[in-house]
């Protein structure tokens, strides 16, 4: 039977029309109709970035300027934010990573389009593997000429979705608010890490400005050139439509998984019972909401010896009896049970050979990969949670009440530890072949270091000896890198730390290989007033490759450096500098109590001292 072709006819009518009903919607013709385009609007989309950064407690912005992303930089500035500019993209990113690591809040950086955003790509997967919440704003080419062009315009979403837990570009004014609340509470919500924001020039300026440029030089002729016209226009007035009604700017709701009544009650009964555990915790301890002192509460009331890595170092102060520094190999093996608070079965763990399959295993994490990462292989949790390890441990400290793990275990651990120490300490007592011995200088800095002092490691063999003797005097006192193992953070980690805590002593232990990637830095203290001591531990090697390189493989290609004068450099960029040899030995404490006087006097301080060789750190990883 053939079609009605009235039927027909209709059919085609309706599709005719959705088409463009779709359209118009798409072209935001119908959203036009609804919201006004204030063509006289001085106001610009910088400021609402600003807003929603204020409205969530940012106080510092770190950038490395651009005039993509001008608008937002000045706007802040007009509500209070601090703006610090850096000599490195790079910078910007590491020390955004620092403050929302002592912070508790977003850390923002903000970058220029095409290469000042791929000049963050390894910054910005540090924070993701380090689980620092993290904003990363990106100017970007305008939205007409991307793809076509245009100055710096490259595809920076897909560089930037494998890094990022979110990857938005705005493309009206009007989206802006939305888009940053949303991606600020992804940076928090789960385990936490960074979000990208993507912002074309034209969602940034006023109306007035970008009209110049999507203007129309002469008038249309023909058919083809009034619908470009047209739609030129069209799309200047969506860009700009209900940019400015009134908005929420206050923070949405941030998500964290935490463990179930039953799972907590099963890891009581388990604690209970043990004989000889141990915690190992990582930096998921120190994230919001629960308050590191809390924690450092539970544990003291639980008794149990702990081994702190990450963001936890510090967690039990300078010399808890439960804080366990060496041999921890050997306490795995004998202990009963262990409690993974945050930390993960990778490379530092041996991928979790180092754990006794007899012993019964906790394990708490964000993570649901991290948690049970390699125990497809190497071991087995006993309970494996998906939740906030800080607030775990609360809960876990308040259902054991009236616990605590017998004295005679942490005891024996910690009778180890000071057998250990003291081999490392007759160590540093020892004269190197060349310079100062780099363990001695170690325990001098740690013997004068404030209680408010902050560490920031970067680098590899001084830092890794760094890590056995020096001893951060609270909770959230040592930053260094994390898992990615980067070089380069100190400057911007020194920096974050400095403007969080501006009366504490910070500290960067550089190797002098590392120093070179953020030794321009001592020009940003120097302008933002941000006075830090570096200690450089110069060897004149890539020593952490070297030490395996020679000797597998017979050369030391590309491991060696020079004795430079890292101090004049510091003096260059405003800082002050101090040359440490073998001949200054009996003066060292001296020095370093004069570098102390000089940064509280507002000077960031360089503390180049030559450093012999020893075989401390002989067989570490470097690969």
């Amino acid at each position: 039977m053939d079609a009605c072709p009235c039927a027909l006819l209709g059919c085609s009518v309706g599709v005719v029309l959705g088409g463009l009903v779709y359209a118009a919607y798409k072209l935001g013709v119908l959203y036009q109709l609804l919201h006004k385009t204030e063509t006289q609007s001085p106001r610009h989309g910088g400021e609402s970035v600003a807003q929603v950064l204020r409205a969530h407690g940012v106080k510092f912005v770190f950038t490395l300027v651009g005039g993509h992303i001008s608008p937002i930089l000045v706007a802040c500035e007009k509500l209070g934010i601090q703006i610090v500019d850096t000599r490195h993209e790079a910078t910007a990113v590491f020390a955004a990573d620092a403050v929302a690591r002592l912070s508790g809040t977003v850390g923002v950086a903000a970058v220029t389009a095409g290469p000042g955003l791929t000049n963050t790509v390894t910054a910005v997967k540090n924070a993701q593997m380090a689980e620092s919440p993290l904003l990363l704003i990106g100017g970007a080419a305008a939205t007409l000429l991307q793809g076509r062009g245009a100055l710096q315009d490259i595809d920076q979403m897909s560089l930037f979705k494998p890094l990022c837990k979110f990857c938005a570009s705005v493309r009206t004014v009007r989206e802006i608010v939305p888009v940053v609340k949303k991606a600020l509470a992804i940076a928090q919500s789960g385990t936490p890490g960074p979000v990208f924001v993507e912002f074309p020039i034209d969602t940034l300026y006023p109306y007035h400005l970008v009209e110049k440029e999507f203007a129309v030089k002469s008038a249309p002729k023909g058919l083809i050139g009034k619908v470009i016209a047209w739609y030129l226009h069209n799309h200047l007035m969506n860009l700009f439509a209900g940019a400015w009604e009134k908005s929420d700017f206050s923070p949405l709701p941030v998500q964290i998984p935490y463990a179930t009544d039953d799972q907590i009650q099963k890891c009581i009964e388990l604690v209970s019972r043990a004989k000889k555990p141990v915690i190992l915790m990582g930096s998921q301890v120190t994230l919001p909401p629960t308050p590191v002192e809390d924690i450092r509460k539970a544990l003291d009331s639980l008794g149990i010896p702990c081994f702190l890595g990450g963001m936890s170092r510090g967690m039990l102060g300078r010399d808890s009896p439960l804080h366990i520094r060496q041999n921890r190999r050997d306490a795995l093996k004998e202990a009963d049970l262990v409690l993974l608070a945050g930390t993960v079965c990778d490379f530092r763990l041996s991928y979790g050979r180092v754990l006794n399959r007899r012993t019964k295993i906790i394990a708490v994490n964000r993570d649901q990969s991290q948690l049970l990462k390699n125990s497809d292989m190497f071991w087995k949790p006993t309970v494996a949670i998906q939740g906030d390890a800080g607030s775990f441990l609360l809960r876990l400290s308040k259902g054991l009440k009236g616990y605590r793990c017998p004295e005679d275990w942490p005891q024996s651990l910690k009778q180890g530890d000071i057998t250990k120490e003291k081999a490392n300490r007759d160590k540093a007592d020892e004269k190197t072949e060349h310079h100062l011995n780099p363990l001695s200088v170690l325990h001098c800095v740690d013997e004068v270091l404030p209680e408010d002092s902050i560490i920031v490691a970067d680098g590899g063999d001084f830092v890794g000896s760094a890590a056995y003797i020096m001893r951060p005097r609270g909770p959230l006192r040592w930053l260094d890198p994390g898992a990615f193992g980067t070089l380069g953070v100190g400057g911007g980690f020194a920096l974050g730390a400095k403007l969080c805590r501006p009366d504490s002593e910070v500290w960067i232990i550089y190797g002098d290989g590392s120093l070179g990637y953020s030794v321009a830095e001592f020009d940003t203290f120097t302008r933002h007033k941000t006075p830090v001591i570096a200690l450089v531990g110069n060897d004149a090697c890539w020593s952490q490759i070297s030490r395996e390189q020679v000797p597998i493989l017979g050369s030391n290609v590309a491991c060696g450096l020079a004795f430079t004068d890292y101090h004049r450099v510091a003096e260059g960029f405003g800082g002050l500098g101090h040359l440490i040899r073998r001949e200054d030995e009996s003066r060292l404490g001296d020095i370093i109590t004069q570098a102390q006087r000089e940064c509280r006097e507002g000077r960031a301080v360089l503390l180049n001292v030559l450093i012999g060789k020893t075989n401390f750190r002989d067989g570490s990883i470097s690969v």
